[in-house]
């Protein structure tokens, strides 16, 4: 293999991080460059790791690679690790603030070298941070993760054959202050078992165990439970979303498909949002009917939110980091020592060598 080849390092931290990097993997190895995954911490399972991907158990056999750039789609990666940083999201801005009351997408944890953001929506805030702050670069390249849902249709493991009855998709953060799935439950009970529609259901994976299993619970044969690493067939499988603040809904939106929320904060025009359980069920009839108003505003914000629609984010993602490489980190103002955060960091993964 040339030595001019890159090495790419996929850092991640959760199970959905996998199907969020696989895209940007399939076109490293599509331009003959080289990728390694790192799985930091006892929330991302290795068996999810395919025969053919390959794994570096430890920080020694990281520095030892020597990647050129790390992918992150977390919110932190230690400095320790070699390679330009670069964040590429776990999701889009939902508006969700921390606790310091900022809005949590936008949050700066002196990180990164680049951010590749995924519309305007993202990249104008992240621009005005970045002239700020002055430690990184922000290129719009589009969410790397969607690439397949734009290319073709993917294998479709919840379809039934038979049943052409129009599936809904419910899914719910686990922010015990947002989510729906407590609240709507007795109601999803009832809609379930009237066989009406087909329900196909799916919580974050931080969701409470004891809600998770509340939903297994119900499964018959109008309502399935779903538990998985890769949301895009899922998402292609529902004709219609019902969710409350997650960003799912937004990948979900992009589609071309309505999405009905229960107490979502942001009430906006691309959604149907209620607040009352007995308006759950029209307003869930009336986003299967697609009112021509509400598809054109969902139309107007996918392209404020996420206007790449030929799936070819992971070219832009690499291009932007063979410019970063190429150019250098010279003009980028050194970032601040966070000196809590590094040590919780080194702490989590073991490794207290400089």
């Amino acid at each position: 293999m040339s030595t001019n080849n890159k090495r790419y390092l996929l850092y991640i931290g959760q199970n959905y991080s996998y199907a969020m990097l696989r895209p940007l993997q399939a076109e490293i190895l599509a331009r003959g460059d080289e990728v390694c995954w790192f799985l930091e911490g006892e929330e991302v399972n290795p068996a999810f790791l395919k025969a053919t991907e390959k794994r570096l158990l430890t920080v020694e056999e990281v520095k030892a690679w020597k990647p050129d750039a790390v992918f992150v789609p977390g919110n932190v990666v230690p400095s320790f690790i070699p390679g330009v940083k670069v964040g590429v999201f776990h999701g889009f801005n939902a508006g969700k603030l921390n606790r310091r009351g900022r809005v949590d997408h936008f949050e700066i944890r002196d990180c990164f070298d680049l951010y590749c953001t995924q519309g305007p929506e993202a990249t104008i805030p992240f621009k005005q941070l970045a002239e700020k702050i002055g430690t990184f670069k922000v290129v719009e390249t589009g969410w790397a993760t969607l690439d397949p849902m734009f290319h073709s249709e993917l294998e479709q493991p919840y379809a039934v054959e038979g049943d052409n009855r129009p599936v809904v998709l419910l899914c719910s953060t686990f922010s015990r202050n947002l989510s729906c799935a407590p609240v709507i439950y007795e109601k999803i009970k009832t809609l379930s078992q009237q066989g009406n529609w087909r329900w196909l259901v799916q919580f974050h994976p931080k969701m409470n165990q004891e809600i998770i299993d509340k939903y297994k619970a119900l499964e018959n044969e109008n309502l399935r439970f779903v538990e998985t690493d890769n949301v895009l067939p899922l998402l292609q499988a529902a004709d219609v979303m019902l969710c409350d603040t997650s960003s799912i809904l937004i990948m979900f939106l992009l589609q071309g498909k309505p999405v009905v929320t229960f107490n979502n904060q942001t009430k906006g025009s691309h959604l149907v949002n209620v607040n009352r359980l007995e308006d759950i069920e029209p307003a869930l009839a009336e986003a299967l009917s697609h009112p021509a108003e509400l598809m054109n505003q969902i139309n107007r914000y996918c392209n404020y939110v996420h206007p790449y629609r030929d799936g070819l984010s992971s070219k832009r993602v690499l291009a932007a980091v063979d410019e970063l490489i190429g150019n250098g980190l010279a003009d980028l103002k050194s970032k601040p020592m966070n000196f809590l955060r590094h040590l919780k960091m080194r702490k989590k993964l073991g490794y207290w060598k400089l």
